[in-house]
């Protein structure tokens, strides 16, 4: 543990488990108090849990971040615990692979919904607090899919991927004066649950596409994120940091030969 983050408040979205949890964690391993948000009770109490037997502060949260009202409640509850909000991390998101041709418009308003109505949700609701602070940090979880790359099935998360770096550069505008800032970490292949049942074969085929030869794990996400929501970075804002391992370099797969 240290104090980095000692007597400021975090709140991170889809932290019930993969980058999410690990944010919630590494956050609240330097010293700041964690409200740990989750559409999923039991995941959003086993992470804050995990924070408490660490020696952190932590209050699990349960909000659809799909629900406005939901959202508001939800810093209400940050605001009941801790009397403010330093830093929102607006990390919930959703991945179901559909192709376009079978995708329906429920599956596409799904996506929608929570990766970027959501984070609009969440930056809305926070962002007019942070004025009245005069102050604070928004980070986004973005990703290469969407406004690097593409992959199958991915169509409607790839396009909720990169408009939150079109909404994000606005957002960053309007803000700029009241001292907030908002970032987006673009992650890459990363290891988490999500990855447990691909197979061994499908692993190392994915591994062999990163320069760097290994995939992401969780806190080579958090700690760029922490980073941004630092005093050190208080002068970026609207800018994206891919954390990809090099996935994004190679101009075909002879590069890596």
């Amino acid at each position: 543990m240290s104090d980095r983050f000692k007597d400021r408040s975090v709140v991170v979205t889809g932290a019930g488990k993969g980058i999410g949890r690990t944010i919630a964690r590494v956050f609240a391993r330097e010293g700041a108090r964690v409200l740990v948000v989750d559409r999923d009770g039991q995941a959003a109490g086993d992470t804050a849990q995990a924070i408490l037997e660490a020696g952190g502060q932590a209050v699990a949260c349960v909000t659809d971040v799909s629900q406005r009202a939901e959202v508001e409640a939800m810093v209400g509850e940050a605001m009941n615990h801790f009397g403010g909000i330093d830093v929102m991390v607006a990390n919930a998101g959703i991945f179901p692979s559909v192709t376009i041709e079978e995708m329906t418009e429920a599956d596409w308003d799904q996506v929608h919904d929570v990766n970027l109505k959501g984070a609009f949700f969440c930056v809305k609701a926070v962002s007019a607090l942070m004025r009245r602070q005069r102050g604070g940090r928004i980070l986004l979880t973005s990703s290469i899919t969407g406004p690097i790359t593409g992959f199958p099935g991915w169509a409607h998360y790839g396009a909720t991927k990169a408009g939150l770096l079109g909404f994000m550069r606005t957002a960053a505008i309007e803000f700029a004066r009241d001292g907030i800032t908002i970032n987006a970490v673009l992650p890459g292949n990363i290891r988490t649950e999500g990855l447990a049942d691909v197979g061994a074969d499908y692993l190392r085929r994915m591994e062999a596409s990163i320069p760097m030869g290994h995939l992401g794990e969780p806190e080579d996400v958090a700690y760029p994120m922490l980073f941004l929501a630092s005093d050190e970075a208080r002068y970026i804002t609207g800018q994206t940091l891919v954390v990809d391992g090099g996935q994004t370099l190679p101009e075909s797969a002879l590069a890596l030969e």
